[in-house]
Order: C-alpha cells, then structure tokens, then sequence
C-alpha cells in the first residue's frame, strides 16, 4: 500500500542526494520521509472519512449505547480486536485515535485500541510465529489483546475525559454542532464534502507540526542508537532487568516487525524471552514520537498516565513470560 512512499524516499535520498545506504544520516533521513508522508496521508484520510461517518451515521447513538450498557467489558475487548487487524505503530494509530475521540467513542475504548494496534497485528504475528513458535506466538497475541483491553478498562475508570487537550473539546462541541444542523436539515454528501475537507485539513494543519517533531525523534533514535547498546543494562537474571528494559525501550520507536529482529538476538544472547518481550511492547505501545503526537490531543498529565498504566501492565506481563516460557 505504502511502497510508492518507500520508492520515493530511496529516489530521494539516493538517486536525487547520492546518500550512502550504510550510512547512519540517511537511515534516519529515510525514516523521516517515509513515515512523515505515510502518517500525514493517514491522518487526513482517516479524519476525512470520519467526518463523513459523523455527517451520516448517528455517533451519538453508539456513543449513548456504549455509555448507558453494561456489555462487560466486551467493547474494550471490541476495540482491542479491532487494533489487531490495523497493522499500525504507534504514531499511525495517533489518526484513528483522534478520529475516534472526535466520534465521541468513550475514552478507554479508544485507548484500547491505542494500545493494541501497534502491539498484535498479522505481519507481527507471522514474524512471530517463524522466529519463535506457535505456543510463544499465540501467548503474544492473547496477552497483547488483554494488555489493550485492561489498560482501556483501567484508563476509563479514571475518568480522565477532563485531561484532553482544549483542541479536542473544540472538536467534540463542532462535530456536536454539527450533527445537530444535519439532524434538522439533511445535506446531501456533495455538498457536504467541501465542508468535511475543510475541516479535514484544519486538523492536519493542527497536528502536523507535532507529526513532524515526533518522527524527527523517532529517526534520530533509528539511527543513531549504537547496536548493542540495550544488552550492557540487560542482564540474564537480573530481577529488575524487566522494569530496565521497558524504561530503556521507551525513547525508542519501531513498528512490532522491525523490532522482532532485535528481540531474537536479545534471546539468543541469553536475555530471557519475558524480558525482550517487555523490551518489544514498550518500544511498540510506548515512544517519545507517540508522545509527541498525542501532545495535541491529550495533556502531558493524560499521556503519563497512560504511558505508566500501559508500562506497568508491560512489565507485568514481562515477569509472567519469564515465569511460564
């Protein structure tokens, strides 16, 4: 879907600026290019056709169901499945999540959500199960689905609607104007369009300088973060060696695929799996570019509670891979 990106970025850095490939400069240069076009052009499609969801489907209704029934906990189980079939990291998630906030889905559904898809998804879990196994796999996929639900019921019982960012109670009280006018006067969805574009880039204009500054970030750790560097704070059987390595793995940034690689030396060089398996989710689920990004939406009191009940739920887990793998 994105190989036009990673074309362009290659004839960019290499044809057009002659760049070495081994060098650390264009690594980090071609992280930035392909994943500030790949988030934008996400951003803007997913607020997009959001707006047009919320012209014609009745958010408000879903958004009443899910506030006034007691379904169990299923949404958040709900949210966290969904997560699973959205092959994003963790700042391609940041455009839904903003997508469903302004639809006015509640908090800790979206942050189920937020937290799963950049954690499961198919390519991860095929990765997975080649380097690792169907028992070690399937134990991944099932605690990434309850990791994301838990947190999501663990954030929502916090009530933390108060922390979001002025920018997003605009937003809400817009897209509610905006329902209303269109309950009383139906417009047709040409007509309609122009009013969602508008919107849609406003959004993206809001949002982009933090897009930018977030994945600026996440290349330079690309990088330039020495190979070898996380083994030295690691040890085998170290008990806080699981805390370690999920504080370590936070300025880090890298979609579950890229860092699997990373996570099978770490096991073949003796850390054991619970602990590369912490060190995996935190750089997936957690990272200064995410923060970033979510700075527009959320306050920096907001995204420290969800970073610490996410890393607490990851190093609970951690020692529990350590304990039965």
């Amino acid at each position: 879907m994105f190989n036009w990106i990673e074309q362009l970025a290659n004839w960019l850095l290499f044809d057009l600026f002659a760049m070495s490939r081994e060098s650390r400069m264009a690594e980090s240069l071609h992280f930035f290019v392909y994943d500030t076009v790949k988030i934008l052009i996400l951003l803007f499609a997913v607020v997009f056709l959001m707006g047009i969801v919320n012209s014609y489907f009745p958010v408000e209704k879903v958004r009443n169901y899910l506030s006034r029934h007691k379904l169990f906990g299923l949404e958040y189980l709900i949210a966290s499945l969904f997560g699973v079939v959205t092959p994003f990291c963790s700042c391609s998630s940041v455009p839904l999540f903003i997508g469903f906030v302004r639809g006015g889905i509640p908090l800790g559904v979206t942050f189920a959500f937020l937290v799963t898809s950049p954690l499961v998804n198919e390519v991860a879990l095929g990765l997975f199960f080649g380097l690792f196994g169907l028992k070690v796999t399937l134990i991944y996929m099932i605690s990434g689905v309850l990791l994301g639900t838990i947190s999501g019921i663990l954030l929502q019982t916090l009530r933390l609607e108060k922390y979001l960012s002025p920018w997003v109670s605009e937003l809400l009280e817009q897209g509610q104007r905006e329902e209303k006018a269109l309950q009383n006067q139906p417009v047709r969805l040409l007509k309609r369009l122009p009013d969602i574009w508008r919107d849609a880039m406003n959004i993206l204009k809001a949002v982009s300088p933090y897009v930018i500054v977030g994945i600026a970030i996440g290349g330079m750790m690309h990088g330039y973060v020495p190979e070898g560097f996380f083994e030295n704070y690691m040890g085998k059987e170290n008990f806080w060696s699981v805390p370690v390595a999920t504080l370590l793995a936070i300025p880090m940034y890298s979609n579950a695929a890229g860092i699997l690689p990373v996570v099978q030396v770490f096991v073949e060089k003796g850390i054991p799996l619970g602990t590369s398996m912490a060190f995996m989710m935190a750089v997936v689920g957690l990272s200064l570019p995410e923060a970033m990004l979510l700075k527009k939406v959320m306050s920096l009191k907001l995204i420290g509670i969800f970073f610490s009940v996410v890393a607490a739920c990851i190093i609970i887990l951690g020692y529990l891979f350590n304990a039965i793998l």
